[in-house]
């Protein structure tokens, strides 16, 4: 019996499963989703790409040059929120707990319910179920910690599921790459393999200070994932999660162009909050109080996203349309709601190479310099001191 039965769900390629729903004929074809042209990105691609050595953002025009005959769909973000919506209405409907730590991945806490129903074989029918209902392929591990039901579900895809019993952890893990450790990347992977540790057992067998004189805390958590030990607590979904600034005037305006600046601002500094934390949006509220004291909100649910460009256009729309009685403003508020973990596989549908290249050197100044060390230009008519524009995060 597991101490605790903790369930990881993925859904395969679920970008381009998605795509295969709308045209079925890119089944068995090597698909990659990816941004505009030769200076986008590949954001998913089916296993029948992988083979070519293709993977997740890369450069399209490489991938051509692996893959010649590859199927380049352009992203429909709208239809994975849609899809990725659908999977969690059924989740919530047949879990107790669950948290949903990206588009496209979930962790389920299923501890206690052993008692009442065989816990694999529950969760089996409810794979089932979200196959029957959405068409997606999903595969899920179970085991007593994150971790190792992350690699576990690794392990059993494509459209497959995989229990490790309590107590085979560390046996599961020994044969496998270090690569399949979660949070060890490339440049992780080059220095283990320059000490000539490529498989999870070498790390199993040396002590952990060693691990830590090496990678410092990195090296701690990368020590006990490998031996199977993540004390990691599920965190419960819940689509109020979110993160909102507000600006209460000195002097009330009807400053259109001071407006427009100041919800730019607004919005910019919450997209960076957002990516700095991992996140994405499915929901943006424009809040507005005039001076009489009488308050308006207006809300859209929109496509994932944190990137300023698509978040701006919205908040601007959603302005322009609760902005209609033409007195002065006393208070101006923008929020993101739904919030979900995954930014970057998302955002590589937003557009080109470059452009999110521009993002990451912008990301990069304001961590070193400070959020303010990067302005656009449709929000430097405000001045950013004026306003804390976290001072209104939700855990």
């Amino acid at each position: 019996m597991l101490s605790h039965s903790l369930v990881h769900i993925d859904l395969d390629t679920f970008f381009v499963s998605v795509e295969r729903l709308k045209d079925s004929r890119l089944k068995n074809k090597p698909v990659l989703v990816g941004g505009n042209g030769d200076r986008g990105v590949v954001a998913s691609c089916s296993y029948e790409a992988r083979a070519y050595g293709i993977h997740s953002a890369m450069p399209i025009r490489t991938a051509k040059m692996l893959c010649p005959h590859a199927v380049i769909v352009r992203g429909d973000y709208e239809h994975y929120s849609k899809y990725s919506n659908m999977v969690t209405d059924i989740i919530k409907e047949n879990v107790p707990v669950f948290e949903k730590s990206s588009v496209d991945e979930f962790y389920i806490d299923m501890t206690g319910m052993e008692k009442f129903f065989g816990t694999f074989k529950y969760m089996q029918d409810v794979r089932n179920k979200i196959i029957k209902e959405t068409g997606l392929p999903i595969s899920f591990g179970l085991s007593e910690n994150k971790t190792v039901s992350k690699v576990a579900t690794g392990e059993a895809k494509p459209n497959n599921c995989m229990q490790i019993h309590y107590g085979e952890e560390k046996t599961f893990l020994a044969p496998l790459h270090v690569r399949k450790i979660p949070m060890v990347g490339e440049k992780t992977t080059e220095l283990l393999k320059k000490m000539g540790i490529i498989k999870i057992k070498t790390i199993q067998q040396m002590p952990m200070p060693v691990m830590t004189s090496i990678l410092g805390e990195n090296g701690t958590t990368i020590w006990k994932k490998a031996n199977g030990i993540d004390n990691t607590p599920i965190e419960p979904y819940s689509e109020r999660k979110s993160i909102s600034t507000e600006e209460t005037f000195d002097q009330d305006t009807i400053d259109v162009k001071k407006l427009g600046s100041i919800i730019s601002a607004m919005t910019e500094k919450l997209a960076y909050q957002m990516r700095t934390e991992n996140k994405l949006t499915s929901c943006i509220t424009v809040k507005v109080r005039y001076s009489d004291f009488e308050t308006h909100t207006i809300q859209k649910k929109i496509a994932y996203t944190s990137t300023d460009h698509s978040l701006i256009a919205t908040v601007k729309e959603l302005f322009k349309k609760i902005y209609q009685r033409r007195v002065l403003i006393r208070l101006i508020g923008v929020k993101f709601s739904g919030l979900v973990f995954g930014g970057h596989q998302i955002n590589l549908l937003e557009d080109s190479e470059n452009l999110l290249r521009l993002y990451q050197e912008m990301d990069f100044i304001r961590n070193k310099h400070g959020k303010n060390a990067v302005q656009r230009v449709s929000g430097m008519g405000y001045d950013f001191r004026e306003f804390n524009p976290f001072n209104g995060i939700k855990k």
